[in-house]
């Protein structure tokens, strides 16, 4: 979380007429007797953010961001996803991508950012490879030299939303993830939601050798049914439902 983009974003509101009065309660000038969601200043004001001509682009970013920090409401990243597809965009990519490192890194983020990568970037194929790679791949190898705090806490939540993402594409981070202990858990959580979203892809052979090298007790939750779906090759719950239950009932 920026701090000073947080509070600026504050100030910016309040120049509209919108000020906090409440943990979630947010009160409007123009309409003094209604109260406010966080959701609601998200979808009357983020996208203001981006018409704000005193600011330019990588500014009006910034305030978006601000926004989010603010609100921590999903709507947010959706007007910042609308920006960057927008016939004037895309927006600054180092702006944006740093954004998004810098509050999966945080000790604490809103789970409008992890839910942002997963519904919009990860799930679309045009972005999905683009996306990852920013927020993960292309840092993913400094996890065997320097395990650093921040850069853990962004793996982790990285891969638990990372099933919609094409197995090419993170396969080989998922591989230098099961060389780091600290991310087992999330690693199993990640081949789970490979296997479990609708648009989750993984090899079942390979997510099955990964799974082997996974450390975590063996009562764990899922663990014996996912092993068994993927021994038997399949790909997707969602292919083959049955497969599932199947792999959930004791043999006889």
């Amino acid at each position: 979380m920026d701090t000073q983009a947080r509070e600026d974003a504050r100030r910016w509101l309040a120049e509209a007429g919108v000020t906090q009065v409440g943990d979630d309660t947010w009160l409007d000038g123009d309409a003094p007797d209604a109260r406010l969601t966080a959701d609601d200043v998200a979808r009357s004001w983020a996208g203001q953010a981006f018409t704000d001509e005193r600011l330019d682009r990588a500014g009006q970013l910034r305030l978006a961001f601000g926004l989010l920090d603010l609100l921590d409401a999903y709507w947010v990243t959706c007007e910042i996803r609308f920006a960057d597809q927008d016939p004037s965009g895309p927006l600054p990519p180092g702006a944006l991508w740093d954004g998004y490192r810098q509050r999966l890194e945080a000790p604490e983020t809103g789970d409008a950012v992890t839910c942002s990568l997963w519904v919009d970037w990860f799930e679309d194929r045009k972005t999905a490879a683009t996306a990852f790679a920013e927020v993960l791949g292309h840092d993913i190898h400094r996890l065997r030299n320097d395990p650093s705090d921040p850069l853990l806490r962004r793996a982790r939540r990285v891969l638990e939303c990372s099933g919609p993402v094409p197995w090419p594409v993170k396969e080989t981070a998922y591989g230098i993830a099961a060389h780091v202990p600290a991310l087992h858990p999330a690693l199993f959580r990640a081949l789970l939601g490979s296997y479990h979203d609708v648009h989750g892809d993984l090899e079942p052979q390979a997510a099955l050798d990964l799974l082997s090298r996974v450390a975590l007790p063996p009562d764990t939750a899922h663990l014996a049914q996912l092993r068994a779906v993927l021994a038997a090759g399949h790909r997707n719950h969602h292919r083959d439902p049955h497969a599932w239950d199947a792999a959930r009932r004791p043999r006889p």
